[in-house]
């Protein structure tokens, strides 16, 4: 297994029993502190631990090697379990802002004090884990663990919004019981904004948007580099994983033999490879050079 895949997963784990434990401590709270704002965020962290399943399992098949029906790898689950977690987290946020429009139409009990500490303790552990997260998946460059990450800033705003909302109702006294709900509601908002903007990441994966201009640069300087390329007429590259697939037209001298191109584009494979870690291949193709 790849060492970039087993570092994401052993952070995806890490991530998943964290959620595990502070959504039960949530949840548990909640009803007995008659917090509906704490009840959502605890179902937002349930949502996060099972975002976090999803990330584990994606990560989990990308590493498999290439077979028979998949001759490019596995590397297109990861970012299909992250499209996985940004529906999830749609679908979370609707129906938790369902159940916070009931809450300020018809406000039960005002929430306990003691909800408001909890709330605290949520809010610094998942946003460690978030910071934490982040920069692994930004050192091994996987879409799937910043999106985790970011699922755990997202359970760090819904805390926060939780924690405004209790605190209004629990020092406003009577008639602020609704301000639970509100809590609730704001909440929601912020959790189907990150996963439209995880659906959005994604996706762009899935369809092989093309990487970001420095990187294609990247490509193409270490190529001009080697002796005997001409030019560089075109670079192509698409996301696998934590890799990138590669499709470079180069040209060199039209005189040289067949076995005399063959040779310079696996040296330059090599070397783009070399200067790159994260190019997995590098298909070539060679045409003559025109000097016009």
């Amino acid at each position: 297994m790849p060492t970039s895949v087993s570092t994401g997963i052993r952070v995806t784990l890490l991530g998943m029993a964290c959620s595990g434990v502070l959504a039960t401590v949530k949840l548990a709270t909640g009803l007995i502190g008659h917090s509906y704002a704490l009840v959502a965020d605890a179902v937002e962290s349930f949502a996060d631990m099972a975002g976090s399943a999803i990330v584990w399992g994606s990560l989990v098949v990308s590493a498999r090697p290439p077979d028979h029906d998949h001759p490019y790898g596995h590397g297109k689950a990861q970012p299909l379990g992250g499209l996985a977690v940004g529906l999830m987290l749609v679908g979370a946020a609707v129906g938790i802002s369902i159940q916070a429009v009931n809450q300020i139409i018809a406000p039960l009990t005002g929430p306990a004090p003691f909800t408001l500490f909890v709330l605290v303790l949520v809010i610094v552990v998942k946003e460690a884990l978030y910071r934490f997260a982040l920069r692994v998946g930004d050192s091994i460059d996987s879409t799937v663990v910043r999106v985790d990450a970011w699922h755990h800033r997202s359970d760090a705003f819904t805390s926060l919004a939780a924690f405004i909302g209790i605190g209004i109702s629990v020092y406003g006294g009577p008639g602020y019981e609704s301000a639970d709900g509100w809590a609730a509601l704001a909440a929601s908002g912020l959790i189907a904004f990150n996963g439209v903007r995880f659906i959005r990441m994604t996706a762009g994966e899935l369809m092989d948007v093309q990487p970001p201009p420095e990187v294609l640069e990247g490509m193409a300087q270490a190529a001009r580099e080697v002796s005997g390329v001409k030019r560089v007429e075109k670079v192509l590259a698409r996301k696998v994983g934590t890799s990138y697939l590669v499709d470079m037209h180069i040209e060199v001298d039209g005189a040289i033999s067949v076995r005399e191109g063959h040779n310079l584009a696996h040296v330059v494979k090599d070397v783009v490879r070399s200067h790159n870690p994260g190019v997995a291949d590098v298909l070539i193709h060679i045409e003559p050079y025109n000097a016009k």
